[in-house]
C-alpha cells in the first residue's frame, strides 16, 4: 500500500520560507496526482495545492496564490511545496495525499485522495 512521507516543516518567522517534501519509498509518484492539504487547530482540513499526474495541471487555494509553488521532481520521486512570504495564518499541519483516479486534472477536495501521509507541522510565529 502506498505510504507517503512528508518532511520540511518547522518554525519560521512571518515573511520566511519553507519547502515541504512528499515522497513515497518503494512507489513511484509518477502514477498519482498529488495534493497538499493543511489543518489548523479547530479548523477543517483545507486543500492548499495540487499537481496532476501528467504535471500539466496545478491548482492553488486563493489564500496562497503568488506565495506557494507546487512542483514535481520525477528523478527524486518527490513533490514539493515551496512556501514563501509565510503568514501566521499558514500555521497548520500539512499533509500530502495521492489520488490514483485523477490523471490530467487535480482538485482541492479530499474526496479523490485515497493515500495520506502523517503530516508535518508548520508554525509561523515571531
Amino acid at each position: 500500500q502506498l505510504q507517503l512521507v512528508e518532511s520540511g516543516g518547522g518554525l519560521v518567522q512571518p515573511g520566511g520560507s519553507l519547502r515541504l517534501s512528499c515522497t513515497a519509498p518503494g512507489f513511484s509518484l509518477d502514477y498519482y496526482t498529488i495534493g497538499w492539504f493543511r489543518q489548523a487547530p479547530g479548523k477543517e482540513r483545507e486543500g492548499v495545492s495540487c499537481i496532476s499526474r501528467t504535471t500539466i495541471r496545478t491548482s492553488y487555494v486563493e489564500s496562497v496564490k503568488g506565495r506557494f509553488t507546487i512542483s514535481r521532481d520525477k528523478a527524486k520521486n518527490s513533490v514539493y511545496l515551496q512556501m514563501n512570504s509565510l503568514k501566521p495564518e499558514d500555521t497548520a499541519i500539512y499533509y500530502c495525499a495521492a489520488a490514483w483516479s485523477l490523471v490530467a486534472t487535480c482538485v482541492l477536495d479530499t474526496g479523490p485522495y485515497d493515500s495520506w501521509g502523517q503530516g508535518t507541522l508548520v508554525t509561523v510565529s515571531s
